[in-house]
């Protein structure tokens, strides 16, 4: 055959293919979610979300060390209190349960990026994200609540806090707060496109915040719409947000390729925790390779155009970029 193009002259070995790769993963975009629970002496395994734990403050930094060896370098706290109210008011409390596993974070290895949820599910005794009135989650009230929770994040160290709960208007109350209060140089990564998403019910397992009634519909984004994840994040980035984030991922790759395409700011997604669950069973049943469907499931995200990825899945995707595998 007279071919002038011949694409797989680029394919033919695997110096060339890597040598040519459009897209690259480094394990510095890699965030790790991790559960910290209320009390002392917890390594507490969650079974909707097999090979992930809760760990007390205490017992915390067991799981970083894990982290920095595989090498990851950040992670994004949740906190499981041991009280919970009409008002999430243990989510601002000095000596709550995120502040305390920031500080033991902190003091133990001061370098390792801290990166904290802003928002009042797994606070509240409802399970709602925000301050109730009657059967509705309250916009504003919530606003200045997430304001104080994200304060004392900061004051207890965190090197970055991350609003997800999807109020309007909750960044610019966020920054405000923050600069007012001299931590002018607190990045906010936004949820900024998180939709109401069937994918959170291990999550929601592992952090114990499912709503007690009703749903999330009336905060988080409908499934069907495209343009409005590109008015959230347009908003969130006008109000100040440092950081843009699309959640789930998998399914919403297209909204991921548009946002990162319209916007100037780093972008990035979150492998939700029933992505991650149906790789595991998927693979624990032989249906599919384990290992070969995480690497590629992660591929798709930083092609889409994420520049971080949020997944359970970050110290074995950290160690298969080391081994090459990937990346």
């Amino acid at each position: 055959m007279n071919l002038n193009r011949r694409p797989r002259r680029l394919r033919s070995c695997d110096t060339i293919r890597r040598m040519t790769r459009e897209t690259r993963i480094s394990p510095d975009s890699l965030v790790y979610p991790l559960f910290v629970i209320e009390g002392k002496n917890i390594v507490e395994p969650i079974p909707s979300l097999e090979g992930q734990f809760r760990y007390s403050p205490d017992r915390v930094c067991e799981e970083i060390e894990a982290c920095k060896k595989a090498g990851v370098r950040s992670v994004l706290l949740f906190g499981l209190p041991a009280q919970k109210d009409c008002q999430g008011s243990s989510a601002y409390h000095p000596d709550g349960v995120v502040q305390q596993a920031i500080r033991a974070i902190k003091e133990k290895y001061p370098d390792f990026y801290v990166i904290t949820d802003v928002c009042m599910c797994e606070y509240t005794d409802h399970g709602h994200c925000g301050i109730l009135c009657g059967q509705e989650v309250d916009n504003d009230k919530t606003v200045e609540v997430l304001a104080k929770i994200a304060l004392s994040h900061a004051q207890a160290g965190a090197d970055m806090v991350a609003p997800s709960d999807m109020m309007d208007g909750r960044i610019a109350e966020i920054r405000k707060v923050l600069d007012e209060n001299g931590f002018q140089n607190l990045p906010i990564m936004s949820y900024s496109a998180k939709y109401a998403s069937a994918f959170y019910g291990p999550f929601r397992d592992a952090a114990g915040s499912a709503p007690a009634f009703g749903d999330r519909k009336g905060y988080q984004m409908d499934p069907h719409n495209r343009k409005e994840a590109m008015k959230e994040c347009l908003l969130d980035m006008e109000e100040g947000a440092d950081i843009l984030m699309v959640k789930p991922a998998l399914s919403y790759l297209d909204i991921l390729y548009e946002t990162s395409r319209a916007v100037t700011l780093p972008m990035a997604a979150y492998s939700v925790s029933g992505e991650y669950a149906m790789i595991k069973a998927a693979g624990q049943a032989g249906l599919i390779d384990e290992h070969l469907v995480m690497c590629e499931s992660a591929l798709s995200v930083f092609r889409a155009g994420a520049n971080i990825l949020i997944t359970y899945f970050a110290k074995e995707l950290a160690q298969a970029i080391q081994n090459g595998e990937i990346g």
